[in-house]
């Protein structure tokens, strides 16, 4: 038995995977399940258990990565973006280096205890997070060409895969990661596996769209083959995925540093966009939470309820509310947490903002109409509760505790 983060997990009985599927809204699923391109997944919802959970908020990459693979929300684990204000530097930067976490994981526990390990996450953001503190192997998709036996725990993973290193922006970024699984389980066989994908495909396609349909076959495939090879399997989400346009296809924003700015004067407040990271093309850096810090003196109770009245806002809190509500550290999030509807995204400034990526119409998250995750395991769980708030860092207990 493990201890970890005040949570007990038993040893796997089985090569153990859990699926981390970036921005799988559950009706991704119901779509492709309806158009036959899942046909294990169709089975599986059968046969094994399916639930609907909640990811934290903000429903980010990073936060959630690590909250499934710590068992905790970010109050515990510490990373509440992919991007934060510095406070001690005054300086923003990505959270990306394990110095921001703050709690072990099962991962490096499991290793510890002697269970072999493996990590493959499609972009290289994650790496380092969620491999910290693990013996074993540890990759991206984004970097296969560059691993190490030192480094990664692994060499020559292009030859182990047969695929070349995939665009960053293309679907075959994750497909690498599920290929690259299917591998390491044949030649590995880990006790315990985390996949962990991009969301590129469900920014650009729809549910049911032939797009996104194609991705999840894809997916359906190679789960198939992990199933085929014995692995209990647990497959949930960081986060869901809606349209954030007006009725003219175009962004709908709120750019909340041009209204302060003009409500409280210039750079009088900072506001952070915690979905900010290195790849934008697809999203513009534009997503439904943001986090507000005020000068001294300020008004904050007044300021929160003016910027609660604007058209496309679901909900203004202060730093203690939003701690509290959405188990985040009160030290990493500004003075106001400030999300918008299901329709609407937040930017900084308009000038900040290059929009001239967008191929299609946007779809991004953030914010709680973004909460709802699949999570699913391969295995039927007799007596489960239904009725009790299932989260998406749930997925290690079930797949380790209850199968």
């Amino acid at each position: 038995m493990l201890d970890v983060n005040g949570r007990t997990y038993q040893l796997p009985k089985a090569p153990t995977v859990v699926v981390c599927v970036d921005g799988c809204e559950p009706e991704y699923i119901a779509q492709g399940v309806a158009a036959g391109s899942m046909p294990w997944m169709a089975r599986t919802l059968e046969r094994g258990t399916a639930l609907v959970a909640d990811c934290v908020v903000p429903s980010f990459t990073n936060p959630n990565n690590l909250s499934i693979v710590t068992g905790a929300p970010p109050s515990v684990h510490g990373i509440c973006g992919n991007y934060l204000y510095d406070t001690a530097s005054g300086t923003e930067v990505m959270m990306n280096d394990p110095k921001w976490l703050r709690a072990p994981t099962i991962l490096a526990a499991l290793s510890d205890a002697g269970k072999r390990c493996a990590v493959v996450t499609a972009k290289d953001k994650l790496r380092r997070l969620l491999g910290h503190g693990m013996r074993g192997i540890c990759f991206s998709s984004e970097k296969a060409d560059a691993v190490t036996a030192a480094d990664n725990g692994i060499t020559d993973v292009l030859a182990m895969v047969g695929m070349p290193v995939p665009s960053v922006y293309s679907a075959e970024l994750s497909e690498f990661v599920f290929a690259a699984g299917v591998k390491l389980m044949q030649t590995r066989r880990p006790d315990v596996m985390y996949l962990s994908t991009t969301d590129y495909i469900q920014h650009k396609h729809a549910p049911g769209t032939p797009g996104a349909n194609a991705f999840y076959a894809m997916m359906d495939r190679y789960l198939g083959e992990l199933d085929a090879m014995g692995c209990v399997i647990a497959l949930t989400a960081d986060h869901g995925m809606n349209a954030k346009t007006g009725m003219d296809a175009k962004p709908d924003v709120i750019y909340l540093q041009d209204l302060l700015d003009e409500w409280t004067g210039p750079a009088a407040c900072r506001v952070i966009l915690p979905i900010t990271d290195p790849y934008v093309v697809h999203h513009g850096a534009l997503g439904s939470f943001a986090t507000v810090y005020l000068p001294a003196g300020t008004d904050v109770a007044a300021l929160q309820t003016r910027l609660a009245a604007r058209r496309g806002i679901e909900g203004v809190f202060t730093r203690a509310e939003a701690a509290e509500w959405f188990e985040l550290p009160a030290d990493r999030i500004g003075d106001l947490v400030v999300i918008s509807e299901r329709f609407t995204v937040i930017g900084t400034s308009a000038a900040r903002h290059d929009l001239s990526a967008l191929e299609v119409p946007l779809r991004s998250h953030g914010g709680t109409s973004e909460q709802r995750v699949p999570l699913i395991l391969n295995r039927a769980i007799p007596g489960i509760d239904r009725q009790r708030r299932w989260r998406n860092f749930d997925a290690f207990e079930l797949a380790l505790n209850h199968v």
